[in-house]
């Protein structure tokens, strides 16, 4: 499964609040589960950040597939903005949606969950999506795409 990381992903294993889950997800990532891809602009995002953040992305940058930022991302983004799913003030957020779609990722997970992994905001990412031809992508947070090896099935 092909699941695009964005930045919030890879600080998330040093924030109390997303550290276990945030965890959890990079051992499955490590054991084989998931498959990651991750951009150009996470690297960006990443550059400013503590040390501690930016050493554990480069762990994971030499496994990820890291998508360059296409015109046609570029577009699709501007469609997310022009639809009104996000304003221009969030257009790097949109552009992660953008580009997890227009790489095929099954998923993007992300810890954004005011632009990103919102309840109102996922059915509008997927409706511009497939009116420009894309497929629709599921949107998470990393605590709901973990395995919890529980018997609770």
């Amino acid at each position: 499964m092909r699941i695009y990381v964005d930045t919030s992903v890879f600080g998330g294993v040093f924030d109390k609040e997303f550290a276990e889950p945030t965890k959890h997800f990079f051992l499955q990532v490590d054991a084989g589960r998931f498959s990651i891809v991750t951009s150009a602009i996470v690297e960006a995002e990443i550059e400013p950040a503590p040390e501690t953040i930016r050493d554990f992305f480069t762990r994971y940058e030499t496994v990820a597939e890291i998508a360059t930022i296409t015109q046609e991302m570029l577009n699709l983004r501007q469609q997310y903005i022009n639809s009104g799913v996000v304003t221009p003030k969030s257009a790097e957020d949109a552009l992660h949606v953008a580009i997890a779609t227009v790489t095929q990722c099954n998923l993007i997970v992300s810890w954004n969950f005011k632009h990103i992994v919102h309840f109102d905001k996922i059915p509008k990412y997927n409706a511009v999506n497939t009116l420009n031809g894309y497929g629709q992508i599921g949107i998470y947070s990393p605590m709901e795409v973990i395995n919890y090896d529980s018997d609770d099935s």
